[in-house]
């Protein structure tokens, strides 16, 4: 695919600081086809009115994130909206609904809007609205001309959700619609925030809508359900919501992360009746092998569970595995950038950074890093830019002679440092315990 200049560089400064770029992921994604085809799956069911429900299966490093990044990309592609939320035991309860919900509401992205783009599909389906109503015969100079709309938002909103939408939504939704034929878009911004789930709206906006309090856990997922219904009823096929680093509830205390695996069972028990909807959850197997996690409670464990038969695994079942980077995955990878790569001295780049060095690279990185999969490709790639950024800003810069093929161990963050000590101890064990085979005779 062609980037802009703008994409390409966002590519280069996300890797840089060891991050999945949000955008441009395409240009050089490898070894992820037959993965992506099942996405691409859930994708087509979904736009056909099924609810769907996936969990990325991977260990550290294995780019859970990327393949997440990348469905988000494929899913507004496909005319899907999406949104990409990461779990936090300090903003994010997972089993608090109305967190999630606010967090999915304030990550609402389209192809057209990066990032809260709510009102553009509120605005969307009203103005779709109008245009009906005008194209039945109705005057759209007439006095009643607004009423006759907020009286078909209740109508649509009703009929779209089989009648399961809380009331305070639709007023809100009605006098978000009043505040913006007034003017008065002070007070509809207030009213769509309080719709996202903010809990921080003045009472004298809410008194527009003759509503009182917040939107609560108990009503959090109806709501979703409405604003699903709104965002295809503005033309969208439906809505990717992706869960990120779901492993992140193992660390929490024992009743929340009790707590937020029940609300993952809810969910997926719920999902076939979200129609139009895709939810992706990525998690490591500790998330969803341990007792901890996922095999901890017994009914998602059933639900969800990944099987595997001598090595081989479906991609259609719940658990979607994602296999490690190898040498020549990463190898292709390199080469897409060094391609992709923008520079006025590209001579200079392809001749310096030629596939022989990139091999070498591969292997020196990997053999500095005992063979830990997880941990090369982040700390490989955002050595890799650092060499090109080199060579393209030093004309005497020579990465075969200067790049010294050493892993620097100041790059490895704590948790680096903790899976690489655990990934020798278990090398060393795996040495030790090898039965030395001898002639007895």
């Amino acid at each position: 695919m062609s980037l802009s200049e703008q994409e390409i560089a966002h590519v280069f400064e996300k890797l840089r600081g060891g991050l999945v770029p949000e955008r441009g992921l395409d240009a050089y994604a490898k070894g992820v086809e037959k993965p992506r085809e099942e996405i691409h799956r859930q994708l087509e069911m979904a736009s056909h009115g099924e609810g769907c429900i996936k969990f990325l299966r991977g260990g550290y490093g294995c780019g859970k994130t990327f393949m997440a990044r990348l469905a988000t990309l494929d899913a507004q592609a496909k005319g899907f909206a999406t949104s990409f939320v990461v779990v936090s035991d300090n903003d994010l309860r997972f089993h608090r609904f109305d967190e999630v919900y606010a967090k999915v509401v304030s990550e609402l992205s389209t192809s057209e809007c990066e990032r809260g783009a709510l009102d553009a599909i509120l605005d969307r389906w009203i103005a779709a609205i109008e245009e009906r109503l005008i194209a039945a015969g109705a005057d759209e100079d007439a006095s009643d001309f607004d009423e006759q709309i907020r009286a078909e938002l209740k109508r649509e909103l009703l009929s779209l959700t089989g009648g399961q939408i809380p009331q305070d939504f639709i007023r809100v939704v009605q006098a978000y619609f009043d505040m913006k034929q007034k003017g008065d878009y002070a007070t509809a911004g207030a009213l769509l925030s309080w719709l996202g789930g903010s809990t921080n709206v003045a009472a004298s906006a809410k008194k527009h809508a003759d509503i009182k309090g917040d939107i609560g856990s108990s009503d959090a997922m109806e709501y979703l359900r409405g604003v699903l219904e709104i965002t295809r009823a503005a033309g969208y096929k439906g809505l990717l919501i992706v869960i990120d680093e779901a492993e992140t509830i193992v660390r929490m205390r024992s009743d929340t992360r009790h707590k937020s695996l029940n609300g993952i069972r809810q969910i997926a028990d719920s999902a076939g009746s979200y129609k139009g909807l895709v939810w992706l959850f990525t998690g490591t197997p500790e998330f969803f092998d341990s007792p901890r996690g996922v095999r901890g409670l017994q009914p998602l464990h059933e639900r969800i569970s990944f099987m595997e038969r001598n090595g081989f695994a479906s991609m259609r079942q719940p658990q979607l595995a994602l296999q490690p980077f190898k040498a020549p995955r990463l190898k292709a990878v390199a080469m897409c950038l060094r391609d992709l790569y923008a520079s006025a001295h590209r001579e200079r780049v392809e001749g310096l950074i030629t596939d022989e060095f990139i091999s070498r690279m591969v292997d020196e990185v990997t053999k500095g890093l005992k063979g830990h999969v997880g941990l090369v490709p982040r700390i490989f790639l955002r050595d890799f830019v650092e060499q090109l950024d080199l060579v393209d800003e030093h004309t005497d810069y020579n990465p075969a002679e200067h790049y010294g093929f050493e892993i620097d161990e100041s790059q490895l963050t704590p948790q680096d440092q903790a899976l690489l000590d655990e990934h020798i101890a278990q090398q060393e064990e795996d040495d030790a315990s090898v039965i030395p085979v001898e002639d007895v005779w």
